[in-house]
């Protein structure tokens, strides 16, 4: 396994230091969002997490390798090349073997982190079960990767345009626990609020620290959701963006559209018919989760020591 990672300069550095670390995925640079705004921000959440205490260690395939950790110049090469896959569980052990290049989404990011020993990891929302899906099983990797793989999640919710119901079914159905960070409602994204109430709710670092600890020396295996509400300034109004992502899929069923091609089509779209407040919404809320999930791989890692 260890002749499939590479560790970049700074990440090895801190892991011989035993310093907190915080694993980024690469698709929200080659797939979610436009350039040159995805390597811009790609570079701040990095200094974000910085600045908080921990070290980022941002995840992509390349060169036959799991990169942990990119350069700077690595970062502009994903975030401007076409040739980049979008690299879920299914996929990695191909891209590996072929030498291509590969984004991971969230699910390949859980397994290569914890392959790292990574526990902590920030991404903008998790995929989920798509509407429709009773009848197309459309179900994203990442509900099944939560269920088995030993990562934490922060997260602004699931994205709206999936089924928020069936995606919180499936989750309790798995056994994984969803913490909402300060609310008692599951946040869907581009809003603070849904109409799903969560169980858990924590108002403090310590308390998610506390039970990821407890969850992982008990032997109970997966990750966890940690739930973190996009800030009021950027939030968008809740009626307004789910009539914008009734019409984005309306369209996206006209054109036949199916699996990992859905998604990225409906977050175009909801950009375009927001005039693009929605790229500043996601923008914003990827910061936002940085700064919880430095926060909490520091206070994880002081619980460890």
């Amino acid at each position: 396994m260890k002749q499939y990672l590479f560790f970049s300069e700074e990440v090895s550095a801190t892991k011989k230091q035993g310093k907190p670390i915080v694993a980024l995925e690469s698709t929200i640079i080659s797939h979610g969002m436009p350039y040159p705004q995805n390597v811009q921000t790609a570079r701040e959440v990095e200094q974000i997490i910085r600045d908080h205490g921990a070290v980022p260690a941002t995840i992509a395939i390349m060169d036959g390798k799991i990169k942990i950790g990119l350069s700077d110049d690595e970062l502009e090469m994903f975030g401007k090349s076409k040739e980049v896959a979008k690299a879920s569980r299914r996929d990695l052990a191909y891209l590996l073997a072929t030498k291509k290049l590969g984004a991971t989404t969230v699910a390949a990011t859980m397994i290569c982190a914890e392959l790292a020993g990574i526990s902590i990891f920030v991404t903008g929302g998790i995929g989920g079960v798509h509407r429709g899906a009773e009848t197309t099983m459309d179900i994203s990797a990442d509900l099944e990767e939560l269920a088995q793989t030993n990562v934490a999640v922060i997260c602004a919710g699931a994205k709206s345009i999936l089924d928020l119901g069936l995606t919180m079914e499936y989750l309790e159905t798995k056994g994984v626990p969803v913490i909402g960070y300060q609310t008692d409602v599951l946040p869907a994204f581009f809003t603070r609020t849904s109409e799903f109430p969560l169980h858990l709710r924590a108002n403090h670092v310590d308390e998610i620290a506390s039970t990821l600890k407890v969850k992982w020396d008990l032997g109970l295996n997966g990750g966890v959701v940690i739930a973190n509400p996009i800030p009021k300034e950027h939030a968008m109004e809740e009626k307004f963006i789910n009539k914008i992502i009734e019409s984005a899929l309306k369209e996206a069923e006209e054109r036949h559209m199916t699996g990992k091609d859905v998604t990225p089509f409906l977050l175009a779209k909801v950009k375009e018919l927001t005039e693009g407040k929605s790229l500043e919404a996601n923008i914003a809320l990827v910061k936002n989760n940085a700064v919880l999930g430095a926060q909490l791989a520091v206070k994880f890692h002081s619980m460890k020591a």
